[in-house]
């Protein structure tokens, strides 16, 4: 019996390519009805804002056996047969090591991602002309057991207030879930480490004015119920969903940019695969101007440096990362005390 197959043409720089789509009725969103083809087909239709957010940037694919449900993979380098159009860029992470990770420069390398089983797309914050230096402050704002969505909007707008303070322009979306993220453009001038004290800074900042409502404690035991300030995710090869990327939840939700007007009132579940097309048509693409003018952390830097000399230090890394210079001990503090 023949597997189930079609074919798409999806339009390019260099012209039309038509691509194989193997598994087209596939569920790949049960409980809302959506299949591998529409998932095609929605990446075809946000290509331009997708491409302006997520191309150009070393990417990992977030791929699935079957459904959302089902088995899951992370895939960082090129998988083998990847098309000519498809190309790569090495890049350092955390452990020292060098490798090649996947660059997406046209739609159609989206629509060969998805192909492949990809639901998520996750850019560094760096281009892939220059992967040790960010072009993107980015914080993501995760609202702990207790919170919710509704608890993140006043913390992202105070956050913009602060990133403001700084000579920061700030721009949010939606992670698809229950949180927000906020980015800023910044200058390529600073490594990951620089700009990680720099997300620390206004993440300490902005718990200082909102000591009841958000905190940056990286361990779960101390956080409460407050939206945690995730200040690791400006780590080098820590990425979070990219923009207009879907998100493997039971309702095909989307990380949906968002104007600072519409914040307020704003449903998460609103923006799916099957919807945001449609908003894209009516509204436009509220991040269209992102990277007009990028800002310096120079301001941000100078608070960092402030907080040393006041004796807040480094704060704790993911546990895969080598230890660093300064970071406070990986113990989680309810063990500690008992060793103690």
């Amino acid at each position: 019996m023949a597997r189930e197959e079609t074919r798409v043409t999806v339009e390019g720089p260099d012209g039309g390519r038509e691509l194989r789509i193997s598994s087209p009725s596939r569920l790949v969103w049960p409980e809302a009805g959506l299949t591998k083809l529409d998932l095609v087909h929605y990446m075809i239709s946000v290509g331009g804002p997708f491409l302006a957010a997520n191309g150009d940037r070393p990417i990992t694919l977030q791929r699935f056996s079957g459904d959302v449900d089902g088995e899951q993979f992370f895939s960082k380098n090129p998988p083998k047969g990847a098309p000519d159009f498809v190309r790569s860029v090495d890049v350092v992470y955390p452990s020292g090591r060098s490798h090649p990770q996947l660059v997406i420069d046209e739609i159609a390398a989206a629509v060969w991602a998805v192909q492949m089983n990809t639901v998520v797309f996750h850019p560094w914050a760096s281009r892939a002309g220059n992967p040790d230096n960010p072009d993107q402050l980015r914080i993501d704002l995760d609202p702990q057991p207790g919170t919710d969505f509704k608890d993140a909007v006043p913390a992202a707008r105070e956050l913009r207030a602060v990133l403001a303070e700084a000579g920061l322009n700030a721009f949010i979306k939606t992670s698809g879930n229950r949180g927000l993220h906020v980015f800023a453009p910044i200058e390529p001038v600073h490594e990951f480490l620089e700009v990680r004290h720099a997300v620390i800074a206004a993440a300490r900042e902005l718990e200082r004015r909102m000591p009841d409502q958000v905190t940056t404690a990286w361990w779960k035991e101390e956080r409460g119920a407050r939206v945690f300030i995730d200040f690791n995710q400006a780590n080098r090869d820590r990425t979070m969903a990219g923009a207009y990327s879907p998100r493997p939840l039971p309702a095909a939700t989307v990380s949906c940019p968002l104007s600072w007007d519409e914040l307020d009132g704003t449903d998460p579940g609103d923006f799916t695969v099957a919807t945001v097309p449609g908003r894209l048509k009516s509204t436009g693409d509220p991040w269209a101007d992102m990277h007009a003018s990028p800002g310096s952390l120079e301001t941000l830097l100078s608070w960092w440096e402030r907080d040393l000399g006041s004796g807040l230090g480094e704060l704790p890394f993911p546990p895969d990362f080598p230890k660093m210079p300064g970071e406070p001990p990986r113990v989680q503090p309810s063990r500690a005390r008992v060793k103690e």
